[in-house]
């Protein structure tokens, strides 16, 4: 299709919000998106296999309640508290430290109740956020952002078009693999795009099944969709850097902030690119070394 991506803007103009550009961006992005009920079945399919029990009732509740307990719980009983208080407020320091850094159109991987994307909105850029979760989605669009409801795994409006991508909030765990989200996160950006993750702030590289736990209900009374056990990853910066570099992604940045770790990546070129680019620097330094060129051919 001819649609483009809109580049990004350090402003809105009189005569359109960046509310209204922002979802017409999404408008213009969903139209690249397969049709059809095999594409509408893959799409679901997907979805549901990776991400089913972020859609269910522990998690939808909270955000519609703006406020936990909610965990990822370990088999061995051990638990990870989720800050859906944080998640459910205004993009705070941490986040801005984030976003300020974005290039070009954004991509919000995992964007939950949407603060980041209504940010980014708010600062004029274009961003689109997705996830898995009706009310996570639904949220996203009431507080100003667009949202779509996807998983990062379905086929996605412009891909290889998104200036930067957000993995934040621990979502660089997504699927229980980092180097295959990494490489999904390779065919979303343009040439030279930025992925920024948030990692964790020890010094881990952990895949495990997890479930979420609202710690409401007794293990008798689990047996829903939301209690299925899903693959998560949890890894700290060297772990991400590790898995960056065999994949070809090149450290532009690393930070933290208010307690909260932060990596960006440059997208890697693709193999051809790559290979072509070799070919012609080796063609280079041949031609050079066979045929040098002095100040006096120059002058002729």
């Amino acid at each position: 299709m001819s649609t483009m991506l809109p580049p990004s803007s350090s402003g809105t103009s009189s005569s359109r919000t960046a509310t209204q550009k922002t979802r017409e961006t999404a408008d213009a992005l969903e139209a690249d998106r397969p049709t059809g009920p095999r594409a509408r079945a893959d799409a679901r399919s997907g979805a549901e296999a990776r991400t089913a029990p972020w859609g269910t009732d522990p998690y939808a509740n909270a955000l519609r309640n703006g406020r936990g307990p909610l965990f990822l719980r370990r088999s061995d009983g051990w638990l990870l508290p989720l800050e859906v208080e944080r998640w459910c407020s205004d993009a705070g320091a941490a986040d801005l430290s984030a976003l300020h850094r974005c290039e070009g159109p954004v991509l919000d991987i995992g964007c939950g109740p949407g603060r980041l994307v209504a940010e980014l909105t708010a600062l004029g850029h274009r961003a689109l956020g997705i996830d898995v979760s009706e009310a996570a989605v639904a949220r996203t669009r009431r507080i100003g952002g667009s949202a779509l409801l996807r998983s990062v795994f379905d086929p996605l409006p412009g891909e290889g078009r998104w200036g930067t991508l957000l993995l934040v909030d621990g979502n660089i765990g997504i699927g229980g693999d980092p180097a295959a989200l990494l490489d999904r996160a390779a065919d979303l950006l343009s040439t030279g795009g930025l992925l920024i993750a948030e990692t964790s702030p020890l010094d881990i590289d952990e895949r495990v099944q997890v479930r979420l736990d609202d710690g409401r209900r007794a293990p008798a009374e689990k047996a829903g969709p939301a209690d299925r056990p899903f693959p998560w990853a949890r890894i700290g910066t060297p772990a991400l850097l590790r898995y960056a570099g065999a994949c070809g992604w090149r450290p532009a940045d690393q930070w933290s902030a208010e307690g909260r770790s932060f990596v960006a990546l440059r997208r890697p070129r693709p193999p051809a690119v790559r290979e072509r680019s070799a070919r012609t620097s080796s063609q280079n330094a041949e031609s050079a070394n066979s045929a040098p060129v002095i100040s006096s051919q120059l002058e002729r």
